[in-house]
C-alpha cells in the first residue's frame, strides 16, 4: 500500500464512472437467467450487479471492490427462511385454527408473540445486512464490518420501534435517529470505528407535516361541503363527487411528497453526522432530487413495459454515489485491514423482509 496522505474536499471524494450502456448487458442477461431458473439466479445476479457498480465507483481516486458472492446470498436466504418460517406459519394458519376452535384469547397472545419475533428479526436483518455489505466492500485492500452479531440490536429495534409509536407516533423521529446512530456506531472500516451523532431535532418539523395534513384536509372538505350546501342554487352532486375524488387523490399525493421530504431530511441528517476517523460524510440530495429519481423510475418502467425494472438498482446506486461527499483526511499509512470477523452468509433476512440496510 502506498504511503501517502489524502486531504479531500467535500466534493469529488466519491465518483461514479459507470454508464447504462455497460450495465445493460449485465442487467438483461441476469433477467434472462432469472426467467430460465424461475428466479433462483437472482442471488448471483445481485452479486454480478454489485461487482460492476462497486468497480465503477471511485473513492479518493481508487475504485471500490465487491467480493460478495451469489452463493453467500443464497445460503443467507435459506437461513432466513428457517428463521422467519415458523412465525409466519403461525400467523397464517395457527391463529385461524385456534379461533375456529373457540380459543380467541390464545390466538391473540400467540399472534402478539409472533409479531414480536418478526419485529425483532427485522431489526436483526437491518444490522446484519449493513454488516455484510461493509465486510464485502474493499477499498485499497481494506474492508469494513463489525464484531457485533446484531442480536442485541434486534432488541433495541423492537423496543425503540414500539416506544416510537407511542404518544400518537410523535417519537418516531427519535426512534429512527437513535437506531441509525446505534447501527452505524457498531460498524467499522479498517482500523477505524464509525461514529454517528445525528439528532431528531432537524427532522421533527417535517415529521409534523404528517399531523397538519389531515387537519388541513378536513378543513378543506368541510369548507367545500358548506359552500356547496350554502349556495343559492342546489349543488350539482356530480361536481361535488368530482371535487371529493380530486381531494382524496390530492391527499394521497401530498402524503407521498411529505414522506419524501421527511426521508430526504432524515438521510441528510444521518449521513451528515457520520464520522470515520478524520473523515466526515455528507449527502446533499434534496426532496426534489428524490422526486426526480422516483419519477424517472416510474417513467422507465412504464415506457419499457416493465423491463426497465432491471435498471432500478443502477439508477439508485448512481443517485446515491453522485450525492455522497466526504471531507477530512485519510492517512493511508494508518489504514490497516479490518480486525473484525467477516460473516459467512449473505443478507438473507434483509432480502426476505425487503427492507433497506441504511
Amino acid at each position: 500500500m502506498d504511503d501517502m496522505d489524502e486531504d479531500q474536499g467535500a466534493s469529488g471524494a466519491f465518483v461514479f464512472n459507470g454508464n447504462w450502456r455497460e450495465f445493460a448487458p449485465i442487467a438483461l442477461t441476469n433477467l434472462l437467467l432469472m426467467i430460465v431458473t424461475l428466479g433462483i439466479y437472482r442471488f448471483w445476479a445481485k452479486a454480478r450487479e454489485r461487482r460492476y457498480l462497486w468497480s465503477r465507483t471511485d473513492f479518493i481516486g481508487d475504485p471500490l471492490e465487491w467480493t460478495g458472492t451469489g452463493k453467500e446470498l443464497f445460503v443467507g436466504f435459506l437461513f432466513a427462511i428457517l428463521l422467519i418460517g415458523p412465525p409466519v406459519l403461525v400467523l397464517q394458519f395457527g391463529l385461524q385454527a385456534l379461533i375456529v376452535r373457540g380459543h380467541p384469547g390464545a390466538a391473540f397472545l400467540i399472534g402478539m408473540g409472533a409479531y414480536v419475533v418478526l419485529l425483532y428479526l427485522i431489526g436483526v436483518a437491518r444490522f446484519r445486512g449493513l454488516r455484510y455489505r461493509l465486510s464485502r466492500t474493499y477499498w485499497h485492500g481494506i474492508r469494513g464490518g463489525s464484531d457485533v452479531q446484531g442480536w442485541r440490536y434486534g432488541i433495541s429495534y423492537f423496543w425503540k420501534t414500539v416506544v416510537g409509536s407511542l404518544a400518537a407516533g410523535l417519537l418516531i423521529p427519535w426512534s429512527m435517529i437513535s437506531l441509525w446512530n446505534e447501527r452505524w456506531g457498531s460498524m467499522s472500516f479498517g482500523p477505524h470505528r464509525f461514529e454517528s451523532y445525528a439528532s431528531q431535532g432537524p427532522i421533527f418539523g417535517r415529521f409534523m407535516l404528517f399531523y397538519l395534513l389531515p387537519v388541513v384536509g378536513c378543513v378543506g372538505v368541510v369548507g367545500t361541503a358548506a359552500m356547496s350546501m350554502g349556495g343559492a342554487a342546489p349543488a350539482d352532486p356530480a361536481k361535488v363527487g368530482i371535487m371529493l375524488v380530486a381531494g382524496v387523490v390530492a391527499a394521497y399525493l401530498a402524503i407521498g411528497v411529505i414522506a419524501l421530504a421527511f426521508y430526504a431530511a432524515f438521510f441528510r441528517e444521518g449521513v451528515g453526522h457520520l464520522l470515520l476517523g478524520k473523515l466526515r460524510f455528507h449527502f446533499d440530495a434534496r426532496t426534489i432530487d428524490w422526486f426526480k429519481l422516483i419519477l424517472g423510475h416510474a417513467g422507465l418502467v412504464i415506457v419499457t413495459l416493465g423491463i426497465g425494472l432491471v435498471f432500478i438498482s443502477y439508477r439508485n446506486w448512481a443517485f446515491f454515489i453522485r450525492h455522497m461527499a466526504a471531507s477530512g483526511e485519510v492517512t493511508l499509512a494508518e489504514m490497516t485491514q479490518s480486525p473484525t470477523a467477516a460473516p459467512r452468509q449473505g443478507e438473507g433476512l434483509l432480502d426476505a423482509f425487503d427492507v433497506g440496510a441504511f
